[in-house]
């Protein structure tokens, strides 16, 4: 009831009648679910369609550049907290002075609106991302960057409205370019771990915008059953990539090679997958597509089903176990096969997942394939033994470097799918952006 009455008002439907359905109906009998409804939910939907609604009310918000308090930094980061404005955790003071100092690092007009973000309907501005960049701890010449991931996060292929989604998946942010080492992001051990003020602070501005632009807020219409916390920014290992003539996975979302990029995706949990060992593909990747496959269960959902052929699992190799696997003759393409080819399972616990285990409805493999919401391979016999592949084909799986050089392991990550599809952006950036970041040092 508290998300939809939030949501609305997102919507341009500040006083929506809404009717209660009792519990969950996915735990209830089908004699429980008749009752909760004809003993609750047909009175509620009677007054709505008798009853006029009460009129709308909005809060006023303050202008972009008022001043709203002045006080000790005790006393701001108190107020920041009780408005819901941060995550609980210290934030920056975002002062007139320290906007305009991340806006020297943007030719973007600071009034420009870079995406309106669902579910509040409110307009992303390049000064709004200033704002929250400071009050995340970011630097000033992170704001590139910042511009960048507000232009993905307002791309509807991402879908910003489904951050709030029971599952509570939490979106993974990745670095490409030259510019990864000119900010000094870390891209070796330690990547997925704060303690680097880029990879750190620049994970912490996403959540911030989420909850003071988009309007995500718990309780309210962030929903995450569980929930996760913000993950920092992975960098590739380009060097490593480089070396081995492999792409990024900048590239490998349509960035042209050696551009400066960000890309993102929602993960609703990760799996890490060590010690990795031999010397050749052939004894290396059988554990590295059972970790994948192992980490993918009600996500085949994305596969067939609420948005088919939209699951994305992405899986990041240490430095050492690519080098390896090309030294092997393993590239990215034939990786990507091999997973496509091995990542699979029984026919039938394919379906359990999605029709009996979960409230997805989707009871035979062969009748999606005959509906076209499937390519031939599941279908390929009626033996419920059959293997079937967990994704569409094999471009789905995505493949990065990052992590220490010298340990052999990887991580995969099981994605949302369309609740978070991944998106690259470019990353524009101002003039003499060198002369600035050389005075920034």
């Amino acid at each position: 009831m508290g998300q939809a009455s939030t949501t609305s008002i997102g919507l341009g439907l500040g006083n929506l009648p809404v009717a209660l359905v009792p519990g969950h109906v996915g735990t209830q009998s089908r004699q429980e679910l008749v009752d909760n409804i004809l003993g609750t939910t047909l009175d509620h939907v009677v007054q709505n369609l008798t009853i006029p609604p009460t009129a709308a009310t909005l809060a006023e918000d303050p202008a972009p550049r008022d001043v709203v308090f002045s006080g000790t930094i005790d006393e701001i980061n108190r107020l920041f907290t009780e408005n819901q404005w941060s995550d609980s955790l210290p934030v920056v003071p975002p002062t007139m002075e320290r906007v305009e100092a991340f806006l020297e690092f943007t030719d973007r007009d600071p009034n420009e609106v870079l995406a309106i973000l669902l579910p509040d309907s409110r307009a992303a501005t390049v000064w709004s991302v200033a704002v929250n960049g400071v009050m995340a701890g970011c630097r000033p010449e992170y704001m590139p960057v910042l511009v960048a991931l507000i232009e993905a996060m307002g791309d509807p292929d991402y879908g910003v409205e489904h951050s709030g989604n029971t599952p509570g998946g939490e979106t993974l942010i990745t670095i490409n370019g030259p510019i990864a080492k000119q900010l000094r992001f870390n891209d070796e051990q330690g990547v997925l771990r704060d303690g680097f003020q880029p990879n750190t602070t620049v994970g912490r501005f996403w959540r911030l915008v989420l909850r003071n632009l988009a309007g995500f807020l718990l309780h309210q219409n962030d929903k995450c059953t569980f929930g996760n916390t913000w993950r920092v920014v992975l960098a590739e290992n380009e060097a490593v990539l480089d070396k081995l003539g492999w792409t990024t996975m900048a590239e490998d979302l349509g960035v042209s090679k050696g551009g400066n990029a960000i890309s993102i995706a929602r993960y609703t949990g990760s799996g890490l997958i060590a010690s990795a060992s031999g010397n050749t593909g052939d004894k290396i990747l059988p554990y590295l597509a059972d970790g994948v496959l192992k980490q993918n269960t009600w996500h085949l959902v994305f596969t067939i089903g609420t948005s088919p052929g939209t699951l994305r699992p992405l899986i990041v190799l240490s430095p050492i176990v690519a080098e390896t696997l090309a030294k092997d003759g393993w590239d990215k393409e034939r990786l990507r096969q091999y997973f496509f080819d091995h990542c699979r399972m029984p026919a039938y616990e394919f379906e359990r997942y999605l029709g009996e285990w979960t409230e997805h409805p989707i009871r035979n493999l062969q009748d999606q394939v005959n509906l076209q919401r499937a390519p031939e391979v599941f279908a390929e016999g009626t033996d419920p033994n059959r293997l079937v592949p967990i994704v569409f084909k094999a471009d789905d799986f995505m493949i990065g470097v990052s992590g220490d050089p010298l340990r052999n392991h990887a991580i995969t990550f099981a994605h949302n799918g369309i609740l978070g599809y991944p998106v690259a952006r470019e990353i524009g950036l101002p003039e003499n952006w060198e002369a600035k970041l050389r005075a920034t040092r």
